[in-house]
Formats: C-alpha cells, structure tokens, sequence
C-alpha cells in the first residue's frame, strides 16, 4: 500500500466508520465500520471495541490519522485515567435542570452566552458535569480529568500519553472561551464542584501523538466541524444535516453570541467559527411516520410526494423526545390538522413538512445571529436520502438545495486534517469537491406560517 494514505475517523452516536484516503486526491480507498450501543449513555470501552474493528488492520499502512467524534459527551476519567462512569452523550437531556441553574450562576443567558459562545443546554458537557455532582457525589469526586469522545479515541490512539482537544470541539463544552479561543478552567471547575484537568487545546493542523506504527495523530475535531471541513463548506453555505439530530451551520470570521440561546457559537476545525443551531429530532421523526404508516422509508416518500403541498391542513410538530432549537428539553410531538378527510398522503407529507419546518426554524436561527444571508442549502445526513425531503426542502426553505453525492463528510474532514497535519502547510489541502444535485422548486411559504402558529400556540406544554 503507498503511503501516501491517510485515515479519518468518524466516531458518531451509532458507529465507528474508517476511511482510507488518498492523500493527494481525497477519494476513499477503503471504507470500514462497526456499530456503537445505542442509548445516551455508553460505556467508551465500546467506542474502543468498535474502533479497533473499523481500522486495526489499516493503521499499519496509514502515513497519518485524524479523529473527528459525537460533541458534548462527557468521558469522565479518575486519577489513573479509568473510565469513572458510562460516558454522557449530546442527546442526554437528563442535565437541563442543571443546565439552567449554571445559566443562573453565570449572570443569565446573554452572560453566558458571552462567556462561552452559548446558553447552556443539556446538550452541553458542563451540564452533565453539574448533574454528576448533584447526582453521582461519588463518582464526581474520583473525577480526576474530562474528556469528550474524540479526545477519548485521540489519546487512546497515542498510547495514552498527553491529552489534547481541539478548538472546534471543546467549544462545545460550556467551559471553553469562543472569543478567548481557551478554556476557562474555573467554570468546569463550578460545574463539578471541584478543580478538573483538562486536555491541552492543539492547534488546526498540529500533530498531537503518534500511531504505534509512528503515523502523526492530527488533533481531531467535533464531527459537525469535520463534516464543514469534508464538504468545503463556504461563506453563504448552511448545511443542513438530517441525522440522528438535525443541525445547520455556517462558516463566519467572528465568534458569535446569542443570548436567545438558539444558537451555539462553536469554533470550527480551521481557526474560524462555525455557529450552529441544532434540533435533538432528525432522521428519527422519518421513522416514526414510516412506522405509524406500517411502510418502509421510499413509500413514506412516495405517499409523501403524492399529496399537495400543506398536506391539507395536517401540521406536525416533530419535538419527539424533548428539544434544544427551541430549547424545550421536557416537549413532545404535536399534531394537529386532522379531518375525517385526511389521508395517508396527508400523514406522511405532514411528517415529512414538519421536519423541513423544524430545519427551517434551525436556518432562521443562524441567520439571525450571524447576519448571513442563506445563499443555498448543502443538504446532508442519512435522512438527505429521502426523495420527499430533497423535493420538498427547497418549499420550505425558500432558496435552492444542493444534495452532494453520498459520502463520508464527517471522516473526510478527518481525513483532510490529517493530511493537513502531515503537510505541515498554513491552510488544509485542496481536494476537489462533493457533486452535488440541485433541487428547487417555488417556496411555499404558507407550510412554515401554520407550523410557526402551532409552535408558538404550544410554547411551555409539556
């Protein structure tokens, strides 16, 4: 095998997914994966499991490695640098009590949001710091160091010898400064109730380790970063990712501060920033109409795209299990609409709309905080496979949608960073871009009206 090949890693909610790269042309040369438990609270040792069986046997032929993870989880390490408990994930929203007092210490939303880039959320890993102490007094103590998953796997990789992050990654974390671009130790110390080590912050492009085999470990990344550096994301591009949750980003020069809380103002994986607004529903609320309905995910399309626009009046409000854009951890889905009239047609195009709206009100968002004008919509994400997503997206949205061929964004910016680690250059390497398919159609701007009255009628219901 050349050498000139490199790995990167997507550590996701689900599994572990390996890219062998060639690192002149970006094109994938090898794709390994393997499955991570569900639930919001795993035990890292999988994470472990599942990495070595993506890419043991790559690692030898690889001239660099990089790691992109899920953001937020809590890796919580005692003095011996043992897992102290199972690790909490982003969609734990356990913590949103503790979310909000930390809010309340920290002098309100927009204090907070000065501090750190964003209103503490569930989602955040300060949060779930606080919910260890005031729930795990034990288990808070014996914590000697946190971690988020992609440190995890980085300091794993290089033989467990310095623990590092990234500045897109730990702006995630609640105790990092996005306009300071450093970590404040005192507020994860707040968080815990108690002084906590904390990786050191590498640089964009800086090798952090070494493989076994001697291969330079880029600093790695939140996959949300590593996606933006896979797809070229470009100034006026949102990218809407439909997965296990939904998000859209943008790439800004500035850090961004947005006491309304709905959006997070991250670093990106290049020295920039790469404010986001996320949803906890994505892909799944696909898969609850699928289920309902008793078809698979191409007949909820079609019945989807066979009824009109509006779905005759049905009007779904995708908050399944709680959500963070709005920020309504306790919320639940909502429908409304229904006649003796309506139609499987109807059901699925209101699953199908709902979820577009939901993005949109992720879209608004980011607008609004940035003052960037949506050029176009990058849409990506396992739920981007649906037909009636990408025809009916650019109703919703009200601009073009650009669908890039199928690939492995997340581990492509991975694999980028760590050629950009290995070249030693100031900027990451030129590869050519994804393919894209443009969908655009007339906006339909009435679908987004109803929803928006269904979602403010319902703020504060349970």
């Amino acid at each position: 095998m050349s050498p000139q090949h490199v790995l990167g890693i997507d550590s996701s909610t689900q599994s572990c997914k390996s890219v062998l790269v060639d690192a002149q042309t970006g094109q994938i040369r090898d794709l390994r994966r393997a499955p991570h438990p569900e639930g919001t609270q795993v035990d890292p040792a999988a994470w472990l499991r599942a990495l070595t069986e993506s890419c043991d046997d790559l690692m030898p032929q690889v001239a660099a490695v990089a790691v992109a993870g899920q953001q937020h989880g809590m890796v919580a390490l005692d003095t011996s640098g043992e897992v102290v408990r199972p690790a909490m994930l982003w969609n734990d929203t356990s913590s949103a009590g503790q979310a909000r007092d930390l809010i309340q210490e920290m002098g309100g939303p927009q204090a907070c949001a000065d501090a750190v880039g964003s209103v503490m959320v569930a989602s955040l890993t300060a949060s779930k710091l606080r919910w260890m102490r005031d729930n795990e007094p034990e288990n808070a103590a014996r914590t000697n160091h946190v971690l988020l998953p992609h440190d995890y796997l980085t300091w794993h990789l290089g033989g467990r010898k310095e623990m590092t992050t990234d500045h897109g990654d730990a702006s995630g974390t609640g105790y990092y400064s996005t306009s300071e671009r450093a970590f404040v130790p005192e507020l994860a110390e707040r968080a815990l109730g108690h002084e906590v080590g904390l990786p050191r912050v590498a640089g964009p492009s800086e090798m952090v380790g070494e493989t076994v085999h001697g291969a330079p470990i880029g600093p790695g990344t939140g996959d949300n970063m590593a996606a933006a550096l896979g797809l070229g994301l470009r100034r006026g591009d949102v990218c809407v990712s439909i997965g296990t949750s939904g998000v859209a980003s943008a790439t800004v020069d500035r850090s961004v501060h947005d006491g309304a809380g709905l959006v997070t103002g991250f670093a990106d994986a290049t020295g920039h920033f790469l404010p986001l607004a996320c949803t906890l529903n994505g892909a799944r609320v696909l898969e609850l109409g699928a289920r309902l309905l008793g078809v698979d995910q191409n007949e909820l399309a079609r019945l989807a795209l066979s009824a009109a626009p509006g779905a005759n009046g049905v009007c779904v409000l995708p908050y399944l299990d709680g959500e963070r854009t709005p920020n309504r951890p306790d919320a639940n889905g909502m429908l409304r609409g229904l006649t003796t009239a309506t139609s499987r047609e109807d059901f699925a195009r209101g699953i199908v709309e709902g979820l577009l709206c939901s993005m949109k009100d992720a879209v608004q968002a980011l607008e609004t905080a940035t003052g960037v004008t949506t050029g176009r919509i990058l849409l990506i994400g396992g739920g981007s496979r649906s037909e009636a997503i990408r025809r009916i997206a650019p109703q919703i949205f009200g601009v073009g949608v650009d669908v890039p061929d199928a690939g492995e964004y997340v581990a492509l910016g991975a694999a980028r960073q760590a050629v950009w680690t290995l070249s030693g250059e100031v900027d990451p390497p030129e590869w050519k871009g994804a393919s894209f398919t443009t969908y655009d159609d007339g906006p339909q701007p009435h679908i987004f009206e109803r929803y928006a009255e269904l979602r403010d009628q319902t703020q504060g219901w349970g």
